[in-house]
């Protein structure tokens, strides 16, 4: 995309790129059954090609806190934002409100390093095998 819009940032871009050749592949052995289902539905949904092997890391927390955000958020809907302080019983924060807003910082962060946010999907160019030949737009838009 840079090159099409002239590289309006005039930052240098790296011909040397490292290209990873292979894509992400089955969840890991040690995420629970929950986080699995979760990594092989956003895989599937995932543009072709967008994640390869070498990104399981950064996938793997970005699954963990997806799936820490969702059992606090569950738990955060049944006792609300403030709770009794267990020995003076003063509404205090419920401690399940820290761990969405972080498990969300998290996520968000991981997000936005693998193309998974409108504007960091934006940026990213997936090479493509063939230029589909109804496609005349294909080169211009990266597919090959």
């Amino acid at each position: 995309m840079k090159l099409i819009a002239g590289n309006p940032g005039k930052r240098a871009l790296n011909a040397h790129e490292p290209q990873p050749r292979t894509d992400l592949a089955a969840p890991p052995a040690w995420l629970t059954e929950r986080q699995q289902a979760t990594w092989r539905e956003v895989v599937e949904l995932s543009p072709p090609g967008l994640l390869k092997d070498v990104d399981a890391s950064v996938f793997a927390v970005w699954v963990v806190a997806f799936d820490l955000y969702q059992e606090a958020s569950a738990k955060l809907a049944r006792t609300g934002m403030l709770i009794k302080a267990p020995n003076t019983g003063v509404p205090m924060q419920s401690p399940y409100l820290a761990i969405v807003n972080r498990q969300a910082q998290i996520m968000l962060k991981a997000a936005a390093e693998m193309g998974f946010t409108p504007a960091s999907r934006s940026r990213v160019v997936v090479k493509r095998d063939a230029i589909v030949a109804d496609d005349p737009w294909g080169a211009i838009a990266g597919g090959g």
